[in-house]
């Protein structure tokens, strides 16, 4: 299988916060010949962050003065109490990466525009409101756009504090990207427009934004500025940038990395078998900065792992026991976690956990409400087998304008540029052969959405018929039962952006049972309702 390699992007810093000496730890990317050593007063930044000089020296990156990415180092250096500033946003890495920095801000204009509702006739979930009811994704849940608008479109959407944060100008500029508060504006605390909800906690930013880096400890626990139970509104005005390049790039020594706490700590917890695993083992070396925040950096580059610090299901919200219905609010640590389960398995680890999202409105039953698993859902597929990357379809090499290669940060749909995602491996099929082959999977998977969807909807009717016929609560126990396994085997297909491409045979698996659970509890209440049917004639 062909295989192309990522370009790294070079990145900003989280160093100067860091400090737990780890003499031995050996992590700078291996590439070019050490660089003359730099006399820029580094050693003195070495002698508290020895993390820093292991990533660092020897490194594409060794030459770099500390205050390249930091302002007000002499103050610091001075006194220690004194932090200095970390230069965050996306144009301090474009100085030198200046393709990577241009494509990441790249629009793509779809045809069909965007704001498309998922819970809409033709959307990838029409009956979302009616399996959804009583969750806040019922006044809007819309499709993702690209990395560059990855917080505006979370701070507007209208199911995020009430509508407060709307695009400045309205609809014309709704295409403009760069730092978050030149694109947005605050109608107040006191705003709330009707068909709204007031969703939005400080975990979900983690994974939009770099810009909070320094500011949270890991896993959101208490001693950052900011913490799992902050006001979610003092998180939004800290937030002036997307997705940056220090997610996955090492500002120090170039080394491909993760910084996502849950992602890390998932990954510790099973490090041989996980789904990123190979042989037993898994390509992170785990460093701790003095207790505060934990980084894991890579001998070679994993986008499997660098995608799944956001495209995964991730709880990050309150919720309530499954064993005794009491509530887990955010101080508890269940509300920043990585589960790393396919369809199959994620129920049975929720349950484990003792954790459910909410409660169906009608129903009662207690589901669970499914992010974005795309790395989930991909492990173990016929591509994963193969070897190939996320970044290999979604981040395929250009030319840039001075005719070097790059790897492409725009990060594109396949789907949409076949020749550029698909043929650098299968160069003896046709870009109109693959794309069929790709929408033949989708269009079938979607039937099989639909169905289930179209399942679910009739348990959830027929729960409601067989309550008001005074059906007994042990046989609706049963059924919500049915309700819990049958929602969360469907739901997670209109969570996942596949359409079910990233693993065909997952996704048939999980929604033909999602049915068979459906239509088990629609006969659990109908045969307890045909005896009260009887009795009225």
């Amino acid at each position: 299988m062909l295989k192309r390699n990522l370009v790294l992007a070079a990145a900003l810093g989280t160093g100067v916060l860091s400090a737990l000496a780890l003499p031995s730890l050996t992590t700078a990317a291996k590439a070019k010949p050490a660089p003359k050593a730099v006399n820029d007063g580094r050693a003195k930044c070495y002698e508290c962050h020895e993390e820093v000089k292991a990533l660092k020296e020897g490194s594409k990156h060794a030459a770099l003065s500390c205050k390249t990415c930091h302002d007000k180092l002499d103050e610091h250096l001075k006194d220690s109490s004194k932090a200095p500033v970390t230069r965050l946003d996306h144009a301090v890495c474009g100085t030198c990466h200046k393709s990577q920095y241009d494509s990441f801000f790249e629009v793509h204009y779809d045809p069909n525009g965007a704001r498309k509702e998922k819970g809409v006739p033709g959307g990838r979930s029409p009956m979302q409101d009616k399996l959804l009811a009583g969750h806040g994704f019922t006044f809007e849940h819309t499709e993702p756009r690209g990395h560059a608008y990855m917080v505006v479109d979370q701070f507007a959407s209208d199911r995020f504090q009430g509508g407060r944060y709307q695009f400045k100008g309205g609809w014309a500029n709704y295409d403009k990207v760069g730092k978050t508060w030149d694109i947005l504006e605050d109608k107040g605390p006191n705003t709330k427009i009707p068909e709204s909800a007031m969703a939005g906690n400080p975990t979900c930013m983690q994974c939009k934004t770099s810009d909070l880096t320094l500011k949270w400890k890991f896993l959101g626990d208490k001693g950052g500025k900011f913490d799992r139970t902050s006001n979610v509104n003092d998180v939004v005005k800290a937030v002036d940038n997307p997705l940056g390049c220090i997610s996955c790039h090492d500002p120090h020594g170039t080394q491909p990395r993760v910084i996502r706490d849950a992602l890390i700590q998932a990954v510790q917890q099973n490090t041989s078998g996980n789904i990123f695993s190979k042989g037993g083992k898994t390509d992170l070396k785990v460093i701790d900065f003095r207790g505060f925040r934990k980084i894991g950096v890579m001998e070679k580059t994993d986008s499997r792992m660098m995608c799944a610090q956001c495209h995964v299901e991730y709880n990050c919200n309150a919720g309530g026991q499954w064993s005794d219905g009491k509530p887990v609010k955010y101080d508890d640590g269940r509300t920043n976690h990585f589960p790393l389960k396919n369809a199959k398995e994620i129920l049975a680890h929720y349950k484990k956990l003792d954790f459910y999202d909410f409660k169906h409105a009608i129903t009662g039953a207690r589901l669970i409400k499914l992010q974005h698993p795309e790395a989930e859902t991909y492990a173990g597929s016929t591509h994963d087998k193969a070897g190939v990357q996320c970044h290999q379809c979604h981040m395929p090499a250009k030319k840039g304008k001075d005719g070097k290669k790059f790897s492409s940060h725009s990060v594109i749909r396949p789907v949409n540029d076949v020749q550029a995602a698909c043929l650098g491996c299968h160069p003896k099929d046709s870009a109109a052969k693959k794309k069929y082959q790709i929408e033949t999977i989708r269009n079938y998977t979607k039937g099989k959405m639909r169905k289930a969807e179209y399942w679910l909807g009739s348990l959830i009717d027929t729960y409601a018929a067989a309550q008001r016929q005074g059906v007994p609560e042990t046989v609706l126990a049963q059924a919500r039962e049915k309700h819990e396994e049958a929602h969360v085997l469907w739901e997670y297909w209109t969570a996942e952006n596949s359409d079910g491409f990233h693993n065909p045979g997952l996704a048939r698996d999980s929604l033909t049972a999602s049915i068979s659970a459906s239509k088990a509890g629609v006969k659990i209440l109908n045969d307890a309702m045909q005896p009260k049917k009887e009795e009225k004639k």
